[in-house]
Parts: C-alpha cells; structure tokens; sequence
C-alpha cells in the first residue's frame, strides 16, 4: 500500500485530493512539522529536502509535491490531458508556474508578513507583487475556459486548489474579490466528495496547530542560525 506522508498544509493537501479522487489506497502518516519531525533522520531518508509531503510506492519513493501528482497521474492514467505533445506541453508548464512561481512567492508574502522577526518593506514590497503577478496569470487563464487546461479537471487544477486554500491569510479576507475565476475554481472543487474528504483528513490525527517559540523553531531554522552567528 502507498505510504503519504502529510501534514494539513498546501503541498500535501494537493497530493491527498488526487489520492481520494483516484481511489487509490493509502496510509496516511502524520508528520507533524510544528514539533519538527520533518527533521528526524528517519523522514529525512524518505525526503532529504525535509518538506512534506513525500510517498513510498513499494520500492519507489517520491517527494516534492508536484513531482508526486505527476507520478500518481502516469501511475493510475487518471487526471490528465490528452496524450499530445500540445497538452503535455501545457500541462508542464503551468503545473511548474504553479510549483515555482506560485507557492513560494505566496508563500514568501505570508511569510514575512506574519513570521519575520523584523518587518523588511522591500521583500514585503516584492513579494506581495509576485504573488499578484502569479494569481493573477492564474485568473486570466480560467478566465477563458473552465479548468486551467481546457475543460478536463487535471493535476493542475489540483495543485491550484492547494494554494487557493490559503488566498485570504496570504492576500487578505476580500482577496478573492479580485480572482473571480480562481474564485469558482476553489468553489467547484470544494464541492467534490473527495475535496471533502481530503479536508477531513486532517482530524484523522492530532496535531500541533500553535506557532510558539518551538514551532517557529521547526519551521524556520535558520532564524536559530542567524541568532547564533550574532553572539
């Protein structure tokens, strides 16, 4: 049986919403990163990158979250488009917009809005126009059609719907607003039994939620580095 190791957050979400659409069965192992156990040795065998989420396929094993719905997607033929060197093109580069593009510049806006120990207004300044640029190239591509490829749900649509999830903490309650068509996207998947389901996984198991001075700690290691290199 595939081995998902998870935690209720973006990345992984995404990969949980292809594996309860696709049917296929799973163990779901918590790894819980507010208490730092991305960092054990044993996690750290199964992904050096010390990130969730990572899959054991038998003897396969795969981390990064995108390179995981890509693997799942070709493993089980489900939730991709047509086999043409066109729709594969597309696929490709917007499920890479999304993984290099997308997430860390959302991720970087919410992050030194609500997580760096000094307010820094030029990576503010950046970060929230690169988050924008990204949502918004977004919106106009579902803006002529109904998913992000045409009119097939694909892994694309799935990796969107795993950062939409986060648009009113990264970019403001009314954010939305101003992404319509990213808007009905998260709503249309919403709606589906498995994206209900992939939200209820995350009471499947307890988990740390509170960002105290040892959640940060796991999170952000290198703010441990920087205090010791200033003493």
């Amino acid at each position: 049986m595939i081995r998902f190791y998870y935690h209720p957050s973006p990345n992984p979400s995404k990969v949980a919403l292809f594996l309860e659409e696709s049917g296929l069965a799973y163990q779901l192992i918590l790894v819980d990163i507010h208490k730092g156990e991305q960092h054990t040795p044993e996690y750290l065998a199964i992904n050096p990158n010390g990130r969730t989420p990572a899959l054991v396929d038998g003897d396969v094993t795969v981390f990064d979250s995108n390179a995981i719905l890509l693997y799942l997607a070709e493993k089980t033929g489900q939730f991709l488009p047509a086999a043409t060197p066109e729709a594969r093109g597309q696929m490709y580069s917007w499920l890479m917009l999304q993984g290099t593009g997308l997430a860390p510049m959302t991720g970087q806006y919410a992050h030194f809005q609500f997580f760096a120990p000094e307010p820094l207004p030029y990576a503010l300044n950046r970060f929230e126009f690169e988050a924008w640029r990204h949502w918004n190239l977004i919106d106009a591509q579902l803006a002529k059609q109904r998913y992000m490829l045409g009119e097939a749900y694909t892994i694309v649509d799935m990796a969107i719907w795993g950062w939409a999830r986060v648009i009113p903490f990264a970019l403001g309650s009314s954010a939305f607003d101003k992404l319509p068509h990213v808007k009905r996207l998260f709503d249309e998947i919403n709606a589906r039994p498995a994206a209900q389901r992939t939200e209820d996984l995350k009471n499947q198991h307890s988990h740390k939620t509170d960002f105290d001075a040892d959640t940060l700690k796991a999170l952000f290691p290198h703010n441990t580095k920087q205090a010791v290199c200033a003493v």
